[in-house]
């Protein structure tokens, strides 16, 4: 694929980004011109732009807007790094656990009371991990297998606590959906400002890893030759995944596929190679869900659907799709 194709790809999607940035902010019970939008943001000290407009866009939609960006990123770049990993184009950045770890912490907090559900979904969303791969290091060897063996079986006990915690906590029951179903209803700077580092940093090594992927896709065997310590380019890469997942997971909760979703389109686009791949997929990741958030907020206001609902109705027939095509993996 020639360097020109790949930089207009680039620089479509960033365009499409922005753009969809600027109408998202515009959207919601009071509309706002994509004029005045731009405004407020390169000019919200101006006193001659409305107070409320201000505050709107300002204080209200644009973390909301960014974290939605930032979130679908870290979930897309982490789910091409799985994919890769385990040599599976089916694979998501839950794979191994982290959503179950993740709803058992936050589950925890609401049935206790702890102001505190966002560290304590990140808290088990890592934990759970941490105990998937230690179960799967039990044999001797970490291999793909045995992680998703043991990530597969540690997520079907974590969701049956999960069940267990909200039958006996049925007061708690509707903050518990919410968060399940996934969310950035109420979402504002304060999660912003934790969760984007994190995702960023995430990201950020998943793309400097971009060559320990490349030679995974090929098979353990063939990185092995290449001279690729499998041991430790697993586990570097399964933790910095991760930490991704758990950061994006514990603030906004369960979002499923747009993980599944964006690595898929990537790879059409750009190619199979992870220096290209990586980047797009957070691209693409990002866009995916900036618009289901916008849907979300308008497509039945002014009640708000969580917007876990809207990218698994857009995912699953592509799942579905997937699985009946046969989808080969790229070379």
């Amino acid at each position: 694929m020639s360097r020109t194709r790949v930089s207009l790809v680039f620089i479509t999607f960033i365009t499409l980004l922005l753009i969809s940035l600027v109408l998202s902010l515009g959207m919601g019970a009071v509309a706002i011109p994509p004029a005045q939008v731009l405004a407020v943001l390169f000019h919200h000290t101006d006193p001659s732009l409305s107070g409320a407009t201000v505050a709107i866009v300002w204080d209200l939609r644009l973390a909301r807007t960014l974290l939605a960006l930032v979130i679908g990123a870290g979930l897309a770049a982490s789910g091409s790094a799985y994919q890769a990993i385990f040599r599976n184009p089916l694979a998501d950045p839950y794979i191994i656990g982290a959503s179950g770890g993740a709803a058992l912490g936050a589950t925890l907090a609401i049935i206790l009371n702890i102001n505190a559900v966002m560290p304590a979904a990140f808290a088990g969303a890592l934990l759970a991990v941490a105990i998937v791969y230690l179960i799967a290091q039990a044999g001797g060897q970490v291999s793909a297998f045995n992680l998703v063996l043991a990530g597969a079986a540690l997520s079907t006990l974590l969701s049956a606590a999960v069940s267990l915690l909200m039958f006996l906590g049925d007061r708690d029951l509707h903050e518990m959906f919410a968060w399940l179903l996934g969310g950035l209803s109420g979402r504002s700077w304060p999660q912003m400002d934790i969760t984007a580092p994190l995702v960023i940093l995430g990201i950020a090594l998943l793309w400097g890893m971009s060559r320990p992927l490349d030679a995974l896709t090929f098979g353990e065997e063939t990185a092995q030759s290449l001279g690729l310590n499998l041991f430790w380019a697993r586990t570097l890469l399964v933790t910095a995944a991760t930490l991704t997942t758990a950061a994006a997971v514990a603030s906004a909760g369960i979002i499923g596929f747009v993980g599944l979703l964006a690595p898929h389109i990537a790879r059409h686009l750009v190619g199979g190679a992870h220096a290209r791949q990586t980047p797009m997929s957070a691209l693409v990741g990002g866009l995916l869900l900036v618009l289901a958030d916008d849907l979300a907020r308008t497509m039945m206001a002014p009640l708000e659907l969580p917007v876990g609902v809207l990218t698994a109705l857009l995912g699953a027939p592509f799942f579905l799709w997937l699985l009946k095509r046969g989808e080969p993996w790229p070379r």
